[in-house]
């Protein structure tokens, strides 16, 4: 928090004449971010000076794909009195955004776009153009779409190379299922992904017994925090996987390639073909 109340920041907003809003004529619009994902196109499709502030979540590591560039970015703690101090023309915001801060912007006037979660590659473009023609780059959008499809084109099978299959396995066993982007990712980049066998759909939690009882030949495994791991990242390192270690083959899927599209899967793309590389090696 800056310290700035909500009463002086709506006092400070009517005094100015702010209501959030528009920026001059030919001017390109200043910017506040309230989600990590949403940051990280951004960054990619804006000016640096139109950046009034990312998420606090994009300093992150665990679940940010640009916690070294936010470095550089001032933050907000997702305030209404934070958001409203830096007078921006527009705020991104996601459905998980504190909705208490989403309806203090709508009662000042201040422009807000809400975007949902992708479950598709075509989903994420969409949100990804919408991102760079209301910052005014709309053809930066388009060159990020290019990259992350090079991305994938890189990362794909050979023709022919068998399926591969796998599972997600983050903290508290978390996984993703079908219908969900990172499936899509995993089945263009040569795998079956196995949620459904463990009574997933779309997002949830697999038991390490079940786990056990029924491996893939990959778990697309998150990291445990090295020196002091949570509660929920304990399953990551639990001894009873090495039980399967010569039916199944570990690879690392950081958490922070879950739930994120944009230039993030360009990660994505990268982590997959090493991991099926790791079962299949030449012939991946």
């Amino acid at each position: 928090m800056t310290g700035f109340t909500r009463r002086a920041a709506v006092g400070a907003g009517l005094a100015t004449g702010f209501l959030g809003g528009v920026a001059s004529a030919g001017a390109l619009p200043r910017v506040v971010s309230l989600n990590p994902c949403l940051d990280a196109v951004l960054v990619n499709v804006a000016d640096r000076g139109q950046v009034a502030a990312l998420s606090h979540y994009a300093r992150d590591p665990q679940q940010s794909s640009i916690a070294r560039i936010a470095l550089g970015y001032p933050i907000t703690y997702e305030s209404a009195e934070e958001v409203i101090a830096l007078r921006p023309d527009l705020v991104l915001t996601a459905a998980h955004s504190s909705p208490a801060t989403r309806a203090a912007l709508t009662r000042l006037g201040i422009r807000t776009e809400l975007f949902k979660v992708p479950n598709s590659w075509v989903e994420n473009q969409v949100q990804i153009r919408r991102i760079a023609a209301a910052v005014g780059h709309p053809d930066r959008g388009e060159a990020l779409i290019a990259r992350v499809e090079a991305a994938m084109t890189r990362s794909a099978p050979r023709p022919g190379a068998r399926p591969v299959t796998a599972l997600v396995f983050q903290p508290n066993g978390f996984a993703a299922g079908h219908g969900t982007l990172v499936d899509e990712m995993m089945r263009r980049a040569g795998f079956v992904n196995v949620a459904q066998r463990y009574g997933l759909k779309k997002w949830g939690n697999v038991s390490l017994e079940r786990l056990l009882d029924d491996p893939p030949e990959v778990l697309l495994a998150g990291q445990a925090a090295p020196n002091a791991p949570t509660f929920a990242e304990k399953i990551l390192n639990h001894p009873a996987l090495a039980s399967i270690a010569s039916r199944m083959t570990r690879a690392v899927f950081p958490e922070r390639l879950l739930y994120c599209g944009g230039p993030g899967l360009a990660d994505t793309a990268a982590a997959l073909a090493t991991a099926r590389r790791q079962v299949l090696g030449a012939a991946a």
